[in-house]
């Protein structure tokens, strides 16, 4: 049976074809047709997007689906459909689970239970080394056969100079990117928060910016040594934005992505010893919040992406030196970004849906982050003006603990979009 949906009369904001127009988008068996103005289609399914903006599919190329083995803080099911509620069509998942996704036969698996299970797209990130202890290369051939989209073992900083160099060397025979999680243990052991003035009157250790600019200097040393791509994970400081910015200068393979977090809070937050506000890396001064907006801004960084990292309410309702770091970002990153870099007027709504969907498309490796014919049609529909409070507790994702819990937001996805399959609607997930 053949199932047709006509989006009709949104604004379609596709950066990868230079396109913000309002017109119309055919989809049959879960395809894009056509897009052009005034389309027909006896029997089609009429979605009325008048008044939104639809764009290509948004793609978190950074979240933590738990599984296999934690699924106590989350699940495929439960991630996935925080995905849709969200309006991300695609996620990406880290590898630093239980056991690590660092072999071939696990790839499958966490692939088969998403192909089965998830409501959105699952891509799976295969780990550096074995058991992320940076010290045995993990199958990566094998899982490159596998089907992974990158290789990381975020969570950990490799130490190994020489252990990276053959990681990068390795990737880049599977032309696959290292997505690099930059900071130097050695400076940031014990450390709570951003060192700087609020860790001095919180009396908390820092974990400095220092650390950062360190790890990063190192990678892109090697990424240039090597020639391989890497890719700096959650980024947050100006002076690790300034490095970037020189290495694509020079034609390097290195890109980077930001957090909604680390975009829009700071240290100043923490004041309260909220525990749902730790994160690694920590939130950072104003200095270089400002500095990574605008690398997003000048295209320095190409991505934005949550880092979703949900954990049980036990783990996080503990005084702030005991809480793991990391909250979930997948049900408010687009109303976060909207609210404060759109309505702000410091982004334009092209780089916006550029940084969250066409660029970690092409970072991945994916053919999506383009609207056009011939491509799976995976939709994310934006209602630019919808007011809505942030309520944690209605979260579809297992985690409740949010960095923007009770804040009120001005933009959400109106309705999510994959294969042509309406799975959200008006915050509903449908699936």
């Amino acid at each position: 049976m053949t199932l047709t949906l006509l989006v009709k009369g949104g604004r379609v904001v596709n950066p990868a074809l230079q396109q913000d127009e309002i017109c119309d988008i055919l989809i049959t068996d879960g395809k894009i047709v056509a897009v052009g103005k005034n389309l027909t289609a006896e029997g089609a399914t009429v979605f009325d997007a008048a008044g939104l903006v639809v764009a290509p599919g948004f793609i978190d190329m950074h979240v933590h689906l738990r599984q296999p083995g934690q699924s106590a803080k989350e699940t495929v099911v439960t991630g996935t459909r925080a995905a849709a509620a969200g309006g991300i069509t695609r996620v990406a998942t880290m590898p630093n689970t239980n056991p690590v996704i660092d072999k071939a036969i696990i790839v499958e698996g966490m692939k088969y239970k998403a192909e089965h299970e998830g409501v959105v797209k699952v891509e799976v990130i295969g780990a550096i080394s074995k058991g992320l202890e940076g010290k045995e290369l993990s199958a990566m051939g094998g899982m490159a056969k596998a089907g992974v989209v990158a290789f990381s073992d975020d969570g950990h900083y490799v130490e190994s100079s020489d252990f990276m160099r053959k990681a990068m060397e390795y990737a880049n025979m599977f032309h696959k990117i290292i997505i690099d999680h930059c900071e130097d243990e050695s400076l940031v052991a014990g450390g709570q928060m951003n060192e700087g003035v609020v860790s001095a009157e919180l009396g908390l250790k820092g974990r400095p910016a220092a650390a950062e600019d360190i790890a990063v200097a190192r990678d892109i040393i090697l990424s240039e040594l090597t020639d391989t791509p890497i890719h700096i994970a959650h980024i947050s400081t100006k002076g690790a934005v300034e490095m970037v910015r020189q290495a694509k200068a020079k034609g390097l393979k290195v890109s980077a992505e930001a957090t909604p977090q680390h975009l829009i809070l700071t240290d100043e937050a923490l004041r309260s010893y909220e525990p749902r506000l730790k994160v690694t890396p920590p939130l950072r001064s104003e200095d270089h919040r400002a500095a990574v907006l605008a690398g997003v801004v000048d295209g320095t960084i190409d991505a934005i992406a949550t880092d979703h990292a949900p954990h049980t309410w036990d783990e996080k309702d503990q005084e702030f030196s005991l809480t793991p770091s990391g909250f979930v970002g997948l049900e408010t990153s687009v109303g976060a970004i909207l609210t404060h870099l759109y309505h702000t007027g410091a982004a334009d709504l092209a780089t916006i849906v550029r940084a969250m969907s066409t660029s970690p498309a092409r970072l991945l490796g994916l053919d999506a982050g383009v609207i056009a014919p011939g491509k799976d049609a995976d939709l994310t529909i934006l209602d630019l003006d919808k007011e809505w409070a942030v309520d944690s507790s209605q979260f579809y994702s297992k985690g409740k603990s949010s960095a923007f819990d009770e804040m009120l937001f001005r933009g959400k996805a109106a309705a999510t979009i994959v294969n042509g399959e309406i799975v959200m609607k008006d915050g509903v997930v449908l699936r």
